[in-house]
């Protein structure tokens, strides 16, 4: 929330500037960056990625509390019946598996969160080019994230996310 409030501050500070400076026209443009993720055939593709490797993530943890559950009934249904060793040797195994539920877990919020940045970066990296490109041959002075930027309104003339998103479906189509 802070970095948002920030950068709005940071934005209207830029554009007094501008226009304190003599530039009273600056020729701003938008890309919402959540939409060329959501949208584009390599952001999909990424968002596929994502929800493959979280749903592997999830089916290992539940493998893991199935176990547990199991162990927990056997452990308390036959508890009676049990010797004190089988009782300490299920209760240990029983800790066992939850040490292992807790650091399966924590490293598949881990890998999935490096995943996440790493492809989000590639995109990015991928994506600034176009949009350099792009506001180039617009005149832009400048183009913000919509998705990052905090604007409550803006003119649909001036959002150029599904121009971008044309051009970097082309550019991954032809392999650039």
């Amino acid at each position: 929330m802070k970095k948002r409030i920030l950068s709005i501050i940071c934005l209207a500070l830029f554009v007094g500037v501008l226009a304190g400076a003599g530039f009273a026209q600056v020729k701003v443009g938008i890309v919402n960056s959540q939409d060329v993720l959501e949208k584009s055939s390599e952001g999909k593709k990424i968002i596929a990625r994502l929800t493959e490797a979280d749903k592997q993530n999830q089916a290992t943890v539940t493998k893991l509390d199935d176990e547990i559950r199991a162990l927990q009934t056997k452990l308390n249904t036959q508890r009676i019946t049990l010797t004190d060793e089988a009782v300490m040797q299920l209760s240990s195994e029983l800790d066992r598996k939850n040490t292992d539920r807790k650091r399966k877990a924590e490293d598949a919020y881990t890998n999935i969160n490096e995943l996440q940045q790493r492809l989000f970066k590639r995109l990015q990296d991928e994506l600034i080019p176009i949009v350099e490109q792009l506001g180039k041959e617009k005149a832009m002075d400048v183009i913000l994230d919509l998705a990052k930027s905090g604007a409550v309104y803006w003119s649909p003339a001036i959002d150029y996310t599904a121009e971008v998103i044309k051009r970097y479906d082309a550019s991954k189509a032809t392999g650039k």
